[in-house]
């Protein structure tokens, strides 16, 4: 069995690791939430919500692939599965049932400044690996300008 030797110390390997692997579940929980709220979003506005938490999902989930693997390149395997999101996320759960639109937009709001800030903490816990860090400053971008963009409905 091939193993990834990484080119970092053991030391910057766990920090990097931990700060990968709490995004992971971070993006992997976002877009399951925004999924959720996709289905069952109602009111007026209900095709433009719809649609933006379609884009949402399309980004997160394209973020947590990013972050997985640049888990496996140092070395660590990434951890995905439901059980390990369920027991390791910060994100609120959505209610069940039919969600009106304002509530949408406030839940995904708030699950957003919450992934936002614990990213930003995690930018500043990786420092010694720039390839990480700029990493994660890209999808910390991404996530800023979905939180922008579903703030100025509420």
């Amino acid at each position: 069995m091939a193993v990834v030797k990484s080119p970092l110390t053991d030391e910057v390997r766990t920090v990097v690791g931990q700060a990968l692997q709490g995004s992971l579940v971070d993006l992997i929980d976002l877009s399951l939430t925004a999924k959720q709220a996709h289905w069952n979003v109602t009111g007026r506005t209900f095709k433009s919500v719809h649609e933006q938490l379609d884009e949402l999902t399309t980004t997160v989930r394209a973020a947590s692939d990013s972050v997985a693997e640049r888990a496996v390149m140092i070395g660590v395997n990434p951890d995905g599965r439901v059980q390990t999101v369920a027991h390791e996320t910060s994100l609120p759960t959505l209610e069940p049932g039919w969600l009106p639109e304002d509530k949408v937009i406030h839940a995904i709001v708030d699950a957003l400044a919450g992934t936002i800030a614990r990213f930003r903490e995690r930018i500043d816990a990786v420092e010694a690996d720039q390839v990480t860090q700029d990493l994660l400053i890209s999808i910390t971008a991404q996530l800023e300008e979905h939180h922008w963009m579903f703030s100025v409905q509420r």
